[in-house]
């Protein structure tokens, strides 16, 4: 028996979609309402991918294939594009920002191709007469927060405008965390001051956006590095909760340094 192909993916998504006697979930659906279940299985995704769990990469990325073939259908069905001039278009792109491949151009490493991808994405946007020209242009405001951070401050390097180096990033970091400390007194002095409390949200992307700035100097990638510290705490906490109650205690019915004290135990059994 063969397998369905990519056809009778698209056959489900229409009749998912039909009006009449589709699913009424997915006909009321719109490119809006679906945008965060798209973001939400890249992220799935690259859970497994971090898991190391191919079965259930295989299950992800069927499931991120089905939000390309929704928002697919959805534009269809307004006569802009269908599923076909998705896959016509990124042929078209893959074939054209590596003609080192398709075509004659050489290309000497993966540096330069790199930046001769980039001149490629440049050229397109003039192209298609995109007004903002800013070294900047191009990033998805859509992008997590981190993310976009990392790849503000790529594009600011290219033309120069960097830190030389990862010591004065350091320094800078200290000099974010002194302003967060003050502004966090401002805000202990008087709680309903809605300015102070606007400067300690400003401080805080600051600091951020440099603890950024770091992981981007030092080649981590920074939601790999988040990614790595939320299991990690995960991890140790649950130990906490397994260790406590293992010893018929509640973590909530003890003070904090009885919680830390768990906390360090745990620390000390996954070193082991």
């Amino acid at each position: 028996m063969s397998k369905p192909n990519i056809d009778a993916l698209l056959q489900i998504m229409a009749r998912l979609r039909d009006p009449n006697g589709g699913c009424p979930w997915d006909v009321e659906q719109t490119f809006a309402s679906i945008a965060p279940y798209t973001v939400e299985e890249a992220y799935e995704v690259a859970d497994a991918i971090d898991r190391k769990d191919l079965p259930g990469l295989r299950d992800e990325l069927g499931d991120l294939l089905l939000q390309v073939v929704f928002h697919a259908r959805m534009a269809e069905e307004q006569g802009a594009f269908d599923f076909n001039d998705v896959v016509a278009a990124i042929c078209d792109k893959m074939v054209r920002r590596h003609p080192h491949v398709f075509a004659d151009a050489q290309v000497g490493d993966a540096k330069a191709q790199t930046v001769a991808w980039e001149e490629h994405k440049r050229r397109e946007r003039d192209a298609a007469g995109h007004e903002d020209t800013s070294a900047l242009a191009g990033i998805a405001r859509g992008l997590p927060e981190w993310q976009r951070a990392v790849k503000l401050q790529h594009k600011a390097a290219k033309v120069g405008f960097d830190w030389p180096g990862p010591a004065p990033v350091i320094e800078k970091l200290h000099e974010e965390i002194d302003e967060v400390r003050a502004e966090f007194e401002a805000v202990a002095v008087d709680p309903t001051d809605a300015f102070a409390r606007d400067r300690l949200e400003d401080e805080i992307g600051d600091l951020l956006f440099v603890c950024a700035n770091i992981a981007r100097h030092a080649k981590v990638d920074v939601g790999s590095a988040l990614r790595r510290a939320n299991l990690k705490f995960e991890r140790r906490f649950r130990m906490m909760e397994v260790m406590a109650e293992a010893e018929g205690i509640h973590l909530s019915s003890l003070p904090l340094d009885g919680q830390d004290a768990y906390w360090n135990r745990a620390k000390k059994e996954e070193s082991k």
